[in-house]
């Protein structure tokens, strides 16, 4: 493993509900992605993601890659603010804190880190949740993977796809 997008979407392709994707996730999805968390070098997401999402704590260097002075995680000390686009953060991130990193960031920062060929794997949770905002097509975003898998657990189908 070395650089992994995860994302969660509802059966429909809702990212969010209410802003927060906690609402489109699952039980079942939770479970593996704080497990997921715990056995990288740092994760990276986008201000906006912080900004909406409960980043207070996690296991491991947090990159928040925002234009703004303001860190939006203030209570978590292990939150950096970049300013600079996702390849360099990942570039970055690699150089100061290792190969295996998570990007935790919305569908743009994944869809830009996979077109300059930067994901190595995406671990995409599909619950049964519907109606909420931001819909992408999920279908496509595996497309952009030679190679996908899928197990179901609880009703959450969790596909791993890579090149």
């Amino acid at each position: 493993m070395s650089i992994v997008a995860t994302l969660v979407v509802g059966s429909d392709g809702s990212t969010s509900k209410e802003s927060r994707s906690a609402g489109v996730s699952s039980d079942a999805d939770r479970q593996v992605f704080l497990q997921r968390r715990r056995e990288v070098n740092c994760i990276i997401i986008g201000g906006n993601t912080a900004r909406h999402e409960p980043y207070n704590r996690t296991p491991v260097p947090l990159i928040v890659i925002s234009r703004s002075l303001v860190n939006p995680v203030q209570g978590n000390h292990l939150a950096l603010l970049w300013n600079c686009s996702p390849v360099q953060a990942v570039e970055k991130a690699r150089r100061q804190f290792g190969e295996k990193i998570l990007i935790e960031g919305g569908i743009s920062m994944i869809n830009e880190l996979i077109d300059h060929g930067v994901i190595d794997q995406l671990e995409l949770s599909v619950t049964p949740a519907s109606g909420g905002d931001e819909r992408i097509d999920w279908k496509e975003l595996l497309a952009k993977f030679a190679h996908s898998t899928s197990r179901e657990v609880e009703g959450t189908t969790f596909f791993s796809a890579h090149n």
